[in-house]
């Protein structure tokens, strides 16, 4: 017996025939009409009311607090230079300070040269005048050396620093008051200041 190649078809008066086709027509009728309803989507989790609010403060933090927190780290910054030149006591830290306020005006375009200026160091300064350290550094230590935070190496340091400064140079106000500080600190701990010395070696 041989089977048939084809399903056989109900005849289109069928009633089972009719029921399926009324159930797939219900199918397809009932997922039109799911597709159809509007869904609610929410981008947030948050109610919408809170997220205008967010929105809001957002808004303002990024009008006023940023900029003004980028000028200010642009400040800050630009200011490393003449900072690192006060750190280290540089003669020129006054022309630093200068080209650092011009990189505001250009854009930052000579902050570089203010950054490798801060950090070279001033020979040829030491050899016109007699010091590589600012007149502030003198009046400084001059003041540690009244409160004896010196030891007596440091003061003789200190005396022949100042020393080189004067046959340069005329000493102003501040220098000759450190110098006087250095003196009667070296006169405290009994050590004779080098000026001193070589004027008594040079009267033998």
């Amino acid at each position: 017996m041989t089977m048939p190649l084809c399903p056989r078809r109900s005849p289109p008066g069928d009633p089972e025939s009719q029921q399926r086709s009324k159930r797939r027509s219900a199918v397809r009728a009932g997922a039109c009409a799911i597709a159809a309803l509007p869904l609610a989507a929410r981008a947030s989790f948050l109610p919408p009311a809170m997220v205008d609010t967010a929105a809001t403060y957002l808004a303002w933090f990024i009008i006023f607090v940023v900029p003004i927190g980028g000028v200010v780290v642009f400040w800050l910054v630009h200011i490393l230079p003449e900072k690192a030149a006060e750190k280290r006591h540089h003669p020129q830290k006054d022309a630093i300070t200068v080209l650092c306020l011009l990189s505001l005006v250009f854009g930052g375009l000579l902050w570089p040269l203010a950054w490798l200026w801060a950090y070279t160091k001033p020979i040829g300064y030491r050899a016109a005048y007699g010091t590589d350290k600012h007149d502030e550094f003198f009046v400084t230590m001059g003041e540690r050396a009244k409160a004896g935070q010196l030891t007596s190496e440091e003061l003789a340091h200190l005396r022949e620093e100042i020393d080189g400064v004067a046959a340069q140079r005329p000493l102003g106000p501040e220098l000759r008051e450190a110098r006087d500080k250095v003196d009667a600190a070296l006169a405290r701990v009994g050590t004779v200041a080098p000026a001193a010395v070589k004027t008594s070696a040079g009267a033998e």
